[in-house]
């Protein structure tokens, strides 16, 4: 299967590639203010709808699990039909999901199944929207640099979006505790229009592989590329995890031990997520098509979280506790750009959406596992949760050493 480019007055223009780019971007950005969001509203769900706090954080669970489970299908189904015709039905049913949730929140009695659904729902959009949006950008940018500039924006726009997912949450959740839901079919709807009016997606000119070539397809896929691909596959599931850990143990802590809650603690949490949206920026600039900047670039920013986490135990003042998590987060900034441009750069395209959907799968499953894991460490005390996911950041960067190989510019090997 190929794909021909349909863009020439995009990529003749600055302005309708600016455009492309905001619309791409617009689908990271609201697929994690549907999810991240919710967190600052977990508290008040418990208490209007009188469930545990195990049973509430179902909420979050639930969607990811979901995601998890069909974020391959999507890619599958991408590679046959294309990528924008699994995206925009894709928003549509998160859209669904969230109306369902915000609908029965606001009219039942004893909403909580079906809140539930709902999240589900927006799981399966979500399993068809930003996991293809990386093999959409290496369809329609062939240009490297254009395309490594491109997933640096994607992934600053997914940070922003946790970055404003605190403070936007708190002050929804301040009016109406189920406000929330309803916002997010309003975002889905405004990523729906603008990939309507500025992404003009490649056609297809062969038939697309029956499912038993397809199968072989990936296993040669992974015959060929597997040293390289385990290794992006591994560091990408580490740092999220990494991540969504340490954002939850400071969560938690500047509650309880600094008494900041409400919009201040959104505010607070929205430093060191904003360190990592422009280290993301940042490197997606940088790193243009040199892959053995991305090499690197993983192996600086993962050294680079490594340090700042361990050093937090024995710094325990707010000032520094935020210096070293803001550390963390431009250390994580920084690789994931470069993580995503392996992927899109180093994988021919008919072959993109399904390894993507992979590398994305692994990226929720750290989503999903951070925050269990640090509520079950943290009954242990401050170090051994901190020194744990230093020691798991130091992984991802040896994973990088030892498993990417890429060539250097003068042909060596990086």
């Amino acid at each position: 299967m190929e794909w021909t480019m349909q863009l020439p007055k995009q990529t003749g223009r600055q302005v309708g590639r600016g455009w492309t780019v905001a619309a791409l971007a617009s689908i990271p950005l609201v697929m994690t203010l549907g999810n991240s969001m919710l967190i600052p509203v977990l508290p008040v769900m418990g208490k209007q709808l009188g469930i545990t706090p195990v049973q509430s954080s179902l909420v979050i669970t639930m969607y990811s699990i979901v995601a998890i489970l069909f974020i391959p299908v999507a890619g599958y189904i991408s590679d046959r039909i294309g990528r924008k015709k699994v995206i925009v039905p894709s928003l549509f049913l998160a859209a669904t999901g969230g109306m369902l949730a915000g609908w029965t929140a606001w009219r039942m009695d004893d909403p909580y199944v079906w809140i539930i659904a709902g999240r589900m729902l927006q799981g399966l959009g979500a399993a068809g929207a930003f996991p293809i949006v990386l093999p959409l950008v290496g369809d329609l940018f062939p240009n490297d640099d254009e395309a490594s500039s491109c997933l640096g924006t994607i992934e600053t726009a997914n940070t922003f979006g946790k970055v404003l997912s605190p403070i936007l949450g708190a002050l929804l959740a301040g009016l109406v505790w189920f406000l929330p839901f309803f916002s997010f079919p309003v975002f889905c709807l405004v990523s729906v229009v603008m990939m309507a009016s500025f992404v003009r997606a490649p056609t297809r000119r062969e038939r697309p592989l029956p499912f038993r070539a397809f199968v072989a397809m990936v296993g040669a896929i992974f015959r060929r590329e597997g040293r390289w691909l385990v290794g992006v596959f591994a560091i990408g599931g580490l740092l999220m995890l990494v991540l969504f850990a340490f954002l939850f143990f400071l969560s938690s802590r500047l509650e309880d031990v600094y008494r900041i809650d409400g919009m201040m603690k959104g505010w607070v949490l929205a430093i060191p997520l904003g360190a990592l949206c422009l280290a993301s920026f940042a490197a997606g600039k940088v790193i243009g098509d040199h892959k053995w900047r991305m090499k690197w670039g993983i192996i600086a920013g993962s050294a680079l979280s490594a340090l700042a986490l361990a050093i937090v135990p024995l710094y325990p003042s707010l000032s520094f506790l935020m210096a070293l998590f803001s550390a963390a987060g431009i250390g994580i900034g920084a690789a994931l750009p470069c993580l995503d441009a392996l992927i899109t750069e180093g994988i021919e395209e008919k072959e993109r959406g399904t390894v993507t959907s992979f590398y994305s799968s692994l990226r929720f499953i750290g989503v999903a596992a951070g925050p269990l894991l640090a509520a079950w460490l943290m009954k242990h005390g401050t170090a051994p949760l901190l020194l744990l996911l230093s020691v798991m950041a130091l992984l991802g960067g040896a994973a990088a050493f030892w498993l990417i190989r890429p060539e250097t510019d003068e042909g060596g090997v990086a």
